[in-house]
């Protein structure tokens, strides 16, 4: 692999190797490049930043033997969302990067119908720097949580860092734990997890994902999980969970009868632990379970 800096942009030259040869294009590329995302490579090929032997291509393109690519990364898009003064909850910062332990209801980036009163608003108002690698719409976003669960998300402020986390997550290094109100008696107290995630409403037909639980507390009504993240699919503890028969309290679309009674979905990204990008010491963090999850767990799980 060869990288060539011009005009702003990172050029990368790739050679398919024959050991490599006859998997699609953007798994090729998901595969030596783990500093992007999945999604983003995909990007990247369809609007013509990818070239496959001098000629542009589509996601699912077969690379053969010998086949030369060359990606471009183009110039970093200006940011366009406005600082806001939104309340952070800040469990370690330096020059680097930050780790906060985000509320339930704030959504991670501006997005269709959320143009403003994000974190990306609010870590705007906070950091003098971001990285950009996200472009315009999610400076300093590596990885992120869905509106309704709170805990620990970790933020890059400039781009090595950026580029070092997200090669953490591809290559599965990073610890991830949550913590889950489920519904129910689980008959086993530690088990393992592996089902395909894909799209909603046919979530068990996709790619392959793996979650380790262990139940903490639990009574007849309902139970208190710590989750570890082997893979990070979309929505993957709690289809999960629903899987095996005791969905999140809370969730409005895999357990919509049991969501009535509860604020939000009761999920929370408890622990991340990574390797410092720049240190290369390991780094664990913890949020504390916030007010509405304490009730609800105080409630649900009174009789232990």
């Amino acid at each position: 692999m060869r990288q060539v800096k011009a005009d702003n942009s990172t050029r990368i030259e790739l050679v398919v190797p024959a050991n490599e040869a006859k998997i699609r294009l953007d798994q090729f590329l998901a595969k030596r490049l783990p500093e992007f995302s999945r999604s983003r490579l995909q990007q990247l090929i369809r609007d013509g930043f990818v070239r496959l032997n001098n000629s542009t291509s589509r996601p699912r393109q077969i690379v053969r033997n010998g086949d030369k690519i060359d990606l471009t990364e183009p110039p970093l898009e200006k940011i366009e969302a406005l600082p806001e003064q939104i309340p952070l909850e800040v469990l370690f910062e330096d020059n680097d990067l930050l780790v906060i332990n985000k509320p339930a209801g704030l959504v991670v980036h501006p997005g269709a119908g959320h143009r403003e009163h994000t974190l990306v608003n609010a870590l705007l108002n906070h950091c003098a720097t971001l990285s950009g690698i996200g472009g315009k719409e999610r400076p300093g976003i590596v990885h992120r949580l869905d509106k309704d669960t709170s805990g620990c998300l970790v933020v890059a402020k400039n781009d090595t860092t950026h580029r070092e986390l997200s090669g953490q997550f591809a290559a599965r290094t990073v610890e991830k734990t949550y913590l889950a109100l489920v519904a129910g008696k689980l008959r086993k107290a530690a088990g393992v997890i592996e089902e395909k995630i894909g799209r909603h409403p046919t979530p068990l037909r996709g790619r392959a994902a793996k979650t380790g639980y262990r139940v903490i507390r639990s009574s007849e009504r309902a139970s208190l999980v710590e989750c570890q993240l082997h893979s990070g699919r979309t929505h993957q503890i709690r289809v999960h969970l629903h899987h095996l028969g005791h969905p999140v309290l809370g969730d409005k679309v895999y357990a919509a009868r049991l969501a009535k009674d509860f604020p939000r979905q009761m999920l929370h990204a408890w622990k991340l632990g990574f390797r410092h990008p720049d240190t290369e010491e390991w780094k664990i963090f913890e949020a504390p379970l916030p007010a509405d999850f304490n009730d609800a767990l105080a409630i649900s799980t009174s009789s232990v």
